[in-house]
């Protein structure tokens, strides 16, 4: 059964966004003439999608929006969010091969990449869950240029944080920023003055005393990156003695086969680049439907 919080967050897709990513996606796929096109014709057909491999749903608005867009429908057997089992028939496409055709590649790489981080993501929660964790794990920023949404996107279906969606969404001040202003204090109280109430400022910290004069400057977050367990447990906890409220982060060399040693109970955050950079994509295919023919593997006849 599907978490109902993660069928709901499709509606966080806005259907302009949406639409014009799917439209950049099928131009760049068939920028002049589709001559795959040309051989099959434009008869009414059926395909199905079939998952092959284990993992969460995930991207149906991504699968479904390039279909709408070349005039197919499509009826899906599972809800978003849902572990499948192979081989599992998941959905079908009716409409003009031509148009099946033309949307197939596109749709699946949203679908099979989208998969793989939900599904990595599900597996963090469920971890989460198991130690009885109070903080949130996150994404971050290390998305594929162009293909962010569907990445965030599957992280909220897996049920973990996106971190920051891009450089507007929140002030995240690293290295770069703090050498190139001077110091933390002074990159802080800068990034107040345009941050305004509204955004949160995140300074990156390799230091409990850089961590100390972020806070007093007035960061909401801190990162504490590349500490190893035990000193990222030790140093949150002087943190969070000194500034109860500060949201404390750990990142930097967190994988799935050594989470479980960041948590604690001063830490709020785990940031993870592997969520969108290490993940394992769901296998997914579509296989035109033939009469007298096994649609789990067309290539063997039925009768």
């Amino acid at each position: 059964m599907a978490d109902a919080s993660a069928c709901k967050v499709r509606f966080l897709l806005h259907p302009t966004s949406l639409r014009q990513k799917i439209q950049d996606w099928l131009a760049e796929d068939t920028p002049s003439f589709d001559y795959g096109g040309f051989v099959v014709g434009d008869s009414e057909e059926t395909a199905v999608l079939l998952c092959k491999s284990r993992g969460i749903l995930a991207g149906v608005p991504f699968f479904d929006a390039v279909f709408q867009e070349l005039g197919c429908r499509v009826e899906w057997e599972f809800s978003e969010g849902v572990l499948v089992e192979p081989v599992t028939t998941v959905a079908r496409v009716t409409g003009k091969i031509n148009r099946i055709l033309i949307g197939e590649r596109v749709a699946l790489n949203c679908i099979t990449r989208a998969s793989g981080i939900a599904t990595k993501a599900r597996n963090l929660t469920k971890l989460k869950a198991e130690h009885r964790w109070h903080g949130e794990i996150a994404g971050t920023r290390k998305t594929t240029p162009g293909f962010r949404m569907v990445e965030k996107y599957a992280l909220l279906v897996g049920g973990v944080s996106t971190h920051r969606y891009d450089l507007s969404s929140m002030i995240m001040l690293k290295d770069n920023h703090i050498w190139t202003a001077g110091n933390v204090e002074r990159a802080v109280k800068d990034a107040r003055k345009v941050g305004g109430f509204s955004i949160k400022i995140e300074v990156e910290c390799r230091s409990i005393a850089e961590a100390r004069e972020a806070a007093t400057a007035g960061a909401d977050v801190v990162m504490l990156d590349n500490f190893d367990p035990e000193a990222l447990h030790k140093a949150a906890a002087v943190l969070k003695e000194e500034f109860p409220h500060l949201l404390i982060e750990g990142s930097g060399g967190v994988k799935i086969e050594n989470v479980t040693q960041y948590f604690g109970p001063h830490v709020d955050v785990i940031s993870m680049g592997s969520l969108t950079q290490g993940y394992e994509s769901v296998n997914f295919s579509l296989k035109v439907l033939k009469e007298g023919h096994d649609p789990h593997n067309p290539t063997v006849k039925t009768s």
